[in-house]
């Protein structure tokens, strides 16, 4: 089990912090919807999709995000839950992350592009950042170990669907605007963004060895694969074939970890 120890009035801070950075971005998601003000996120999407697009559907995986987000948030914030390695070092950059796709829906609603542009790739990093600098921590964790389930998984399924979705709001926006380079035809583009998501998921995947993260980036391209069949059946099979080897490949390296060498690998994260 990870060393814990109570939190300070300054860790309680920034938990606190944490917790309202979550309760706004599901504010802003869920009330953008229910006030029917502005673009939802899909509409955004779907505004200027013709490079690429992904089924509408896709989008409902926020609710599951929503979920784990305000299970870590709550748990993270209790008197009785010790200041462990992951809550420490994923405290700021979640709050960052998770104010950032809250301004995101603001910022779509609002069809304010750069700006959307801006704080997905931004959130994204935010996450990035800490899932990859804490790897050897997180392969580490066992099991069982609560940091696994309540801190990794949610904060590491987010950063797994921005990294879908921020190269798809920057095709829609340069797509929008006219700025995809003539250099490539459009679906040219489309399979490098697919091909560059697929890398970066594997790779991520085999430093954490979750198949967390990689579970929403299979999950978004099988969005795409249902929406390019009527009109790109080349780019089609291409997302699906992307898709599977996301999926397949995560969950083959996560299989493949190795206690004894993630347990050493951990001391020097």
């Amino acid at each position: 089990m990870s060393s814990i120890v109570r939190a300070t009035p300054a860790q309680m801070t920034r938990r606190v912090i944490v917790l309202a950075a979550a309760v706004f971005a599901i504010v802003a998601g869920q009330g953008q919807m229910a006030l029917g003000w502005g673009q939802t996120a899909a509409e955004f999407a779907a505004d200027s999709d013709a490079t690429l697009k992904v089924a509408g559907y896709a989008f409902a995986i926020w609710g599951v995000i929503y979920l784990g987000l305000l299970v870590y948030a709550v748990r993270q914030v209790l008197p009785q839950t010790g200041e462990s390695r992951m809550i420490h070092r994923f405290g700021w950059s979640s709050a960052a992350a998770m104010a950032g796709i809250g301004l995101w829906i603001i910022a779509a609603a609002l069809d304010a592009e750069i700006a959307t542009v801006v704080l997905i790739f931004g959130s994204l990093a935010a996450l990035l950042f800490p899932l990859l600098s804490n790897a050897g921590a997180i392969r580490a964790l066992p099991l069982r170990e609560r940091d696994r389930w309540m801190v990794v998984w949610p904060l590491a399924m987010l950063a797994g669907w921005l990294t879908v979705a921020a190269p798809l709001n920057l095709i829609t926006v340069a797509t929008g605007n006219g700025d995809l380079p003539a250099a490539l035809s459009p679906t040219v583009w489309a399979m490098i963004a697919i091909a560059v998501v697929a890398v970066v998921a594997l790779s991520v995947t085999q430093r954490i060895r979750t198949v967390a993260y990689a579970l929403p980036v299979a999950w978004g391209l099988l969005g795409a694969f249902v929406a390019e069949q009527p009109r790109n059946a080349s780019l089609a099979l291409f997302t699906l074939a992307a898709a599977v080897a996301v999926l397949v490949g995560a969950i083959v390296l996560s299989l493949r970890l190795r206690r004894g060498v993630e347990r050493r690998d951990s001391t020097e994260a």
